[in-house]
């Protein structure tokens, strides 16, 4: 997979929030909550038309230019808020979190703002550097959208339901375009035309020939997925509080940060549909274990990208909440847990990435089966 050149001309044009914020930090208009939403949309505003008016032909031949040139400018913001609640800076973005969105303030908003701010505005730079130089970034933009989508639906269910419901502000419905664009960039992502492969047919029938014994990655890949999907089922159901012994142990002595009342984490281990009965992650597993198994399942290595940047963003957040200074402390993991937790929850966000490597690595694999050679039948005479 080629990595297109970063964008220059976007990164100066984001950097522009650091002076910025600084600047409206000292507003006196942006001391009440709708003084901040309607700054904040003539900010949006002002910023789409300069960059339309920068790289008009680089939005006609692609649209999402302007979609990841504005979310790299709000990526940087993203930043500066983490950054700040962290204690690194101050005289930023104060503002903001006080009087547009209070959750940011929490271990799990603090943790989505550093994700978004560096891997996130890396991408929305390689994606936009790829468009000028005309190059497809399909792969960047298919881990970009699971990751994207994942921040979205943990953050806005947790902001109804946990404790910050009651400190709803008007910038909270700046979000609905945030739910809009990842749909429609989604639907324009998958429609790229993907990158031809080098595999011949000979090489897809061969790969294809091998029996699950003769293919020891696919076998290891199984396995995790297998273990990956218990390990699911058995947060999803101390989650919803199983009266088990061990789900007890679990969340007291492991991970506590499953009980904090931010909601974050039920949101995040539960399905996006706000703790419905269904687990996210485990029709993916079952669906992923059939693909490493029957050949010819085309469609696994996109998915295997989407699923990738979704547990990604997910574990990022929720590993760093957990043992973050916000958290309350009985809430924190404990110190003499660390190290299963760290190690558990690495390997958890690991495993589906080694999954997309090995897609990406060895694709003749998941190509359709070439068509075989057409059946002679004898004349009858």
């Amino acid at each position: 997979m080629d990595i297109p050149p970063l964008a220059g001309k976007i990164a100066v044009l984001s950097l522009g929030a650091l002076p910025l914020s600084f600047a409206l930090n000292y507003v006196s208009l942006l001391s009440y909550p709708l003084g901040v939403v309607l700054m904040s949309t003539l900010i949006l505003g002002l910023l789409s038309l300069a960059i339309y008016s920068l790289s008009r032909s680089d939005i006609y031949y692609d649209p999402l230019y302007a979609v990841f040139a504005v979310f790299a400018f709000t990526s940087v913001v993203d930043l500066l808020i983490a950054l700040q609640e962290d204690g690194y800076m101050a005289g930023f973005m104060a503002f903001y979190t006080k009087e547009g969105e209070p959750y940011l303030r929490t271990a799990h908003g603090v943790f989505i703002c550093y994700w978004d701010g560096i891997v996130h505005y890396l991408l929305y730079l390689a994606m936009t550097g790829a468009i000028r130089k005309r190059k497809s970034y399909r792969n960047f933009g298919l881990y970009w959208l699971g990751s994207f989508i994942m921040s979205i639906l943990v953050f806005l269910p947790g902001n109804i339901l946990g404790k910050y419901s009651s400190e709803i502000r008007p910038t909270f419905f700046l979000t609905i375009p945030f739910l809009l664009v990842p749909c429609w960039a989604g639907l324009r992502v998958f429609n790229q035309t993907q990158v031809p492969t080098c595999c011949t047919p000979n090489m897809v029938e061969e790969d294809q020939r091998k029996g699950l014994l003769r293919r020891p990655v696919d076998l290891a890949l199984i396995i995790y997925l297998i273990f990956a999907a218990f390990f699911t089922l058995f947060r999803g159901l101390v989650v919803l509080d199983c009266p088990m012994d061990a789900c007890f142990v679990y969340i007291y002595q492991y991970e506590p940060y499953l009980r904090d009342p931010v909601t974050y984490p039920k949101v995040q281990l539960c399905a996006p549909q706000m703790l419905v009965n269904m687990f996210y992650v485990l029709p993916f597993y079952g669906l992923a274990i059939y693909a490493l198994i029957f050949p010819g399942c085309s469609w696994l290595p996109d998915w295997a990208l989407v699923f990738a940047g979704a547990i990604g963003q997910a574990q990022f957040s929720h590993m760093g909440a957990s043992m973050h200074l916000r958290t309350p402390f009985t809430y924190r993991v404990p110190e003499d847990a660390w190290a299963s937790f760290f190690v558990c929850n690495l390997l958890y966000a690991l495993g589906p990435h080694l999954l997309a490597f090995r897609c990406l690595w060895r694709p003749a694999f998941f190509l359709r089966p070439p068509p075989g050679p057409p059946a002679h039948h004898e004349k009858q005479h």
